[in-house]
């Protein structure tokens, strides 16, 4: 059973505020762009000849920081489930591949590289670590994403403990890293695999 309904908690937000970070609940700009650059500098690599994946980018905000950050990629995908941030996303950036795609129970692109920030914050533990086994598994290079930090107590959001995403990621055949201390209740990971001789 969900944890909640993803398409209520996403539809109320994008009538009532005008601001985008608002829009997929972030409490403040600032937040959202802390998390895109922890996630970014936690990769720490040279994006231009790689096409990366958004999942669950909403309004494609990532793209958006990328480009005012001048971080070139060879491609952006965005991928969401929810049709209205779709439709948004598509307006705010016309010449990008941005899908409808159900993350969960549908075949994904590949790219060399996934990115999720603040999509998995509502999902149950299950669907928490089928996310992340397809997203992985659909990169050549690896995933990085953020991740709400504690014990797994709430009815609404999703919380997990480092030490859990590292046991996935040992599953996975992952190499592994962890940033901590940047927001209180987040932790961010890069999960990737060694280059191939």
């Amino acid at each position: 059973m969900p944890r909640i309904d993803n398409d209520e908690f996403y539809s109320a937000t994008l009538k009532k505020h005008t601001l985008n970070h608002r829009k997929v609940h972030w409490n403040s700009l600032h937040s959202q762009h802390t998390r895109f650059r922890v996630l970014l500098k936690l990769l720490n690599r040279d994006l231009s000849q790689d096409a990366i994946v958004d999942a669950g980018c909403g309004l494609a905000d990532l793209l958006t920081y990328l480009n005012t950050e001048r971080i070139r990629v060879k491609k952006y995908i965005g991928l969401d489930l929810h049709r209205d941030m779709i439709m948004q996303a598509r307006e705010l950036h016309n010449n990008q591949e941005i899908l409808q795609l159900d993350i969960l129970n549908e075949s994904l692109p590949t790219a060399e590289w996934y990115f999720c920030s603040g999509a998995m914050n509502v999902l149950t533990r299950d669907e928490t670590h089928k996310f992340i086994t397809k997203c992985f598994n659909s990169s050549s290079k690896g995933f990085v994403f953020n991740i709400l930090k504690g014990r797994d107590q709430s009815l609404v959001y999703n919380y997990f403990l480092p030490q859990e995403i590292k046991k996935l990621s040992l599953e996975l055949g992952a190499k592994v890293k962890f940033v901590e201390g940047y927001l209180e209740r987040d932790f961010s990971v890069l999960m990737y695999k060694e280059p191939k001789e």
